[in-house]
């Protein structure tokens, strides 16, 4: 087995390579002035099973051409078996058509990964489960669930504890985790008037003195989750806390999250946090290296991934 790390998420990639016991791969990958991606792997790789972690987070295009380009020198390089390991897959939000003469660039970024030469793709938390489909590849997509129901079992406990899906389209998600945690459910019903911006509507369920934690597979401005916060104390919510898999968190979104009544933020380490992210006071990162980890060591010994979650 081989792991390779682009440069989206080395602390990741370096924390999953220690816990399968291996070192990262030797690999040269870096931009000539131009921006032009150049990559050259400095260890023998034929025959090799190799595994590339890249998540294509911000800047996104340059960390899917770095995907893309390692991929080539890989099959190039006569790899037998290359996975490309997406904690976080960017474009995720654009899986369908929302107005004419628009892309599904999930689609198209998905036939570009296999085109270059992917054999499987591993991902965490797809914005959308149909994604899985785009892919011509084996694709097996983790949940983040089992290490988020840990963190909250430290830090909460399940005394009043509510899980909130924070829109209509998160329920498949919140419920799954409600149900592992044995705990009710609550939605807050939505009305998004513009992109970037939504306002809450209703609450669906009696979250009176009840501790609520929403869950989300990304957050990119906060404001989603801010407004139900600020709905769900005025109705009368003793504390409200975030858990989300991906922390885009672009735009200020870490001072937002600071200045609101949120009483904390929890992601995950699928993005690399920036310096705005590690600063703010009401954020805090839970890592998935072990679970990558052992993703890739049963994918490696032809185990099963989805006992992972049972």
């Amino acid at each position: 087995m081989k792991l390779i790390s682009c440069n989206a998420n080395r602390p990741l990639a370096a924390d999953i390579a220690a816990y399968l016991d291996i070192r990262l791969t030797d690999a040269e990958i870096k931009s000539f002035k131009d921006r032009e991606v150049f990559v050259r792997v400095n260890e023998n790789v034929r025959g090799k099973d190799v595994y590339v972690v890249q998540s294509t987070s911000a800047p996104a295009n340059d960390h899917l051409m770095e995907l893309l380009i390692t991929i080539d020198a890989l099959v190039r390089a006569s790899a037998d078996r290359i996975t490309a390991v997406l904690p976080y897959f960017g474009y995720a939000r654009q899986d369908r058509k929302t107005d004419g003469r628009t892309p599904i660039s999930a689609k198209l970024v998905a036939n570009l990964i296999t085109t270059a030469g992917a054999d499987r793709v591993v991902t965490v938390d797809l914005h959308a489960a149909q994604i899985q489909g785009f892919f011509d590849k084996p694709t097996d997509n983790l949940f983040a669930g089992p290490a988020i129901e840990e963190d909250i079992r430290e830090h909460y406990g399940l005394g009043d504890l509510m899980v909130i899906s924070p829109d209509v389209g998160g329920v498949v998600r919140a419920r799954a985790l409600a149900r592992r945690l044995d705990v009710d459910l609550a939605i807050v019903d939505k009305r998004r008037e513009k992109a970037g911006e939504s306002e809450v509507m209703n609450i669906i369920g009696d979250v009176s003195g009840r501790t609520c934690i929403l869950v989300d597979d990304m957050t990119d401005s906060g404001g989603t989750l801010i407004n139900a916060a600020k709905a769900l104390l005025e109705r009368g919510a003793s504390q409200v806390a975030a858990y989300v898999t991906h922390g885009v968190l672009s735009n200020g979104a870490s001072a937002n999250i600071d200045r609101s009544l949120l009483k904390e933020l929890v992601i995950t380490d699928t993005i690399q946090p920036s310096d705005q992210v590690k600063s703010a006071a009401k954020i805090r990162t839970i890592t998935l290296a072990p679970l990558i980890g052992e993703a890739i060591r049963r994918i490696a010994h032809d185990e099963s991934v989805s006992k992972l979650f049972d």
